[in-house]
């Protein structure tokens, strides 16, 4: 926090919101400081950040996703065919193990940020985080579950979860 006082003392308040993002990230917070760093970013034309931090603080509330993602290679059959965009613009489908009253994989909608890279390539591999429509089914996941995204019919991508984090939700914690 110190570093973060010394750039404001010096004018460079883009440094600073970098150190006071990090420390987010690195440590646990509360929607409240998402919500203040985002009106920062705002307020300094940074749109990236601003939308990493709107990002951050839906992630306090409904819960954190990270998964390894490895797309299927560009020539098969339910590939990607153009990179999935790294700021949560893609929705693709996600089976995650559940199955419907006919027997079929019941899939879910989630929201796509590439960590670490601007887009996640056709046939690359990235570390994404996801955002569920309805995170409360996604719950039983755990580090070393395999999920597999859909576009199509075929999967076009295997992700190994690497981390969860879920909020407590009050009355359900056993107090």
């Amino acid at each position: 926090m110190a570093d973060a006082t010394e750039y404001l003392d010096h004018d460079e308040w883009e440094v600073a919101l970098d150190i006071l993002v990090e420390l987010g990230d690195a440590y646990a917070s509360e929607s409240a400081y998402w919500d203040l760093l985002a009106e920062a970013a705002r307020l300094l034309w940074l749109s990236r950040t601003e939308r990493w931090c709107h990002w951050r603080r839906a992630e306090v509330a409904r819960g954190l996703i990270r998964v390894d993602l490895q797309l299927v290679e560009p020539g098969v059959l339910g590939a990607r065919r153009t990179p999935i965009p790294g700021e949560g613009h893609s929705r693709p489908l996600w089976d995650i193990g559940d199955v419907t009253a006919a027997g079929h994989p019941d899939l879910y909608v989630a929201r796509i940020w590439v960590e670490s890279q601007p887009d996640l390539l056709p046939g690359g591999r990235g570390v994404v985080r996801l955002a569920p429509l309805s995170p409360q089914r996604w719950q039983r996941l755990s580090a070393g579950y395999v999920i597999t995204m859909h576009e199509q019919k075929p999967v076009a991508g295997i992700a190994t979860v690497i981390e969860t984090v879920f909020p407590v939700i009050k009355g359900h914690d056993g107090g």
